[in-house]
């Protein structure tokens, strides 16, 4: 497979599909560039060599072709970021997208428009009838994704290699994540450096494991991390359940939660997933006590409280003092860590103590020579409100694609560039 360092771009057109999907503010600044400074190196890559730069991404998730989701208003701060004067095309698949892109001189950079105002970029129909029956939404579908093909085979057109460095759609199997690599020989067509580091991160937690192996899993909800439990539930050696998800795993061992977050139709997936732990010599770590507030704010009345015992009209809102040590014992005798969901509304100041605890612990570990990967939003916003995301081993980009991999799953994003 071809690598960005073993390519010479001297020459050479290329199609980089990125993630610029920054958060903008109402005066349509960013207010934070991470997706692009991430991206800066594969495109300095293919400058320097003497190459010319095609970017595609989407913003946002538009329904149509909407102002505030439009790409030039990135422009100053890629072309700040890179170091020379970004040109723009406001329609994809437009006329002035196909002109500037065949007028490309080396050096040069051309951002096309918001790829996902087009329906075809995601291959989903837009506009049907809520009343449509199955025949009109399958052949709707149809033709979106004979529309999808057409979409990936004029982007690839304009280049003469296919860069991917978008992990965070790399789950998705879209017109410029996955069906434009079609259109490239296994020569014409590599990762970016981004992409490349995100795919040895979760491959290092994987399937490169040193151990122990401790996993911790946050987040409201069981349901929604049910398939990256069970799949971790035959990798990890000790695997740490936090946040909203502790309520749910407490009640089903006939705990009192209070008003505590709880999913009261997965206790019995909770007590199945505590005899897999067991059938699998996993240690499921559990917490023991609980801050409680009595009200869902920063400035409400707490206590510390066994997690099983929360009085009536209390919310547990992160983990207690017992925990936190608990916690931490188990992290800083691992060797590779996987960290993914707060241990509870970190948000709130009043409530950021098990959260900070955790990653203080895996920075301790990481010091100490673990492997550490951050992923998941509320994680990589937690590294990076207590300043420690540059003290683990990697923080990843990808939310969703992230735990999918984690899951197990095939990406398509990465097998429409190496095969598997």
């Amino acid at each position: 497979m071809q690598t960005l360092d073993n390519f010479n771009f001297t020459g050479q057109k290329a199609f980089v599909r990125v993630d610029f999907n920054v958060p903008l503010d109402e005066n349509f600044n960013i207010t934070d560039d991470t997706r692009i400074r991430a991206a800066i190196p594969s495109l300095k890559k293919i400058l320097s060599d003497g190459g010319s730069v095609i970017i595609g991404s989407h913003l946002g998730r538009p329904k149509k072709a909407e102002d505030k989701f439009s790409l030039k208003h990135i422009l100053p701060r890629v072309s700040s970021l890179l170091g020379v004067e970004v040109q723009f095309a406001n329609d994809c698949l437009g006329k002035e997208a196909v002109e500037k892109s065949a007028a490309l001189k080396a050096g040069e950079v051309l951002v096309l428009e918001n790829l996902r105002f087009y329906a075809a970029e995601e291959g989903k129909p837009r506009g049907l009838a809520d009343d449509a029956t199955a025949d009109e939404k399958a052949a709707a579908k149809k033709a979106e994704k004979a529309n999808q093909k057409e979409m990936a085979k004029q982007l690839a057109s304009y280049a003469t290699v296919y860069v991917n460095d978008a992990f965070g759609t790399a789950h998705r199997p879209h017109a410029s994540t996955a069906i434009i690599a079609d259109y490239f020989d296994v020569e014409h067509k590599t990762f970016g450096y981004l992409m490349q580091k995100e795919i040895d991160a979760v491959e290092t937690v994987l399937k490169n494991t040193a151990r122990p192996f401790t996993a911790i899993m946050g987040g409201s909800k069981v349901s929604s991390k049910i398939e990256i439990i069970e799949n971790l539930l035959t990798k990890v050696d000790n695997l740490i359940i936090a946040g909203g998800m502790t309520y749910t795993f407490t009640k089903a061992l006939g705990g009192k939660i209070g008003n505590s977050i709880c999913e009261d139709d997965k206790l019995d997936l909770a007590l199945i997933l505590i005899e897999k732990a067991k059938a699998n010599n996993v240690n499921l770590v559990l917490a023991v006590d609980a801050k409680a507030a009595d009200a869902f704010s920063n400035d409400a009345n707490t206590q510390f409280v066994p997690v099983n015992a929360i009085p009536d009209g209390w919310d547990g809102l992160d983990i207690g003092p017992e925990t936190e040590v608990k916690f931490a014992e188990v992290i800083e005798k691992s060797k590779t860590i996987l960290w993914n969901g707060p241990t509870g509304v970190f948000e709130f100041d009043n409530f950021a103590g098990g959260t900070l605890s955790v990653g203080l612990a895996i920075v301790r570990a990481t010091e100490k020579g673990a492997y550490s990967l951050v992923g998941g939003g509320d994680s990589v916003a937690a590294v990076n409100k207590f300043g420690i995301a540059d003290k683990v081993s990697y923080v990843s980009t990808g939310g969703g694609a992230l735990l999918e991999f984690i899951e197990g799953k095939e990406l398509p994003g990465i097998k429409a560039i190496r095969g598997y």
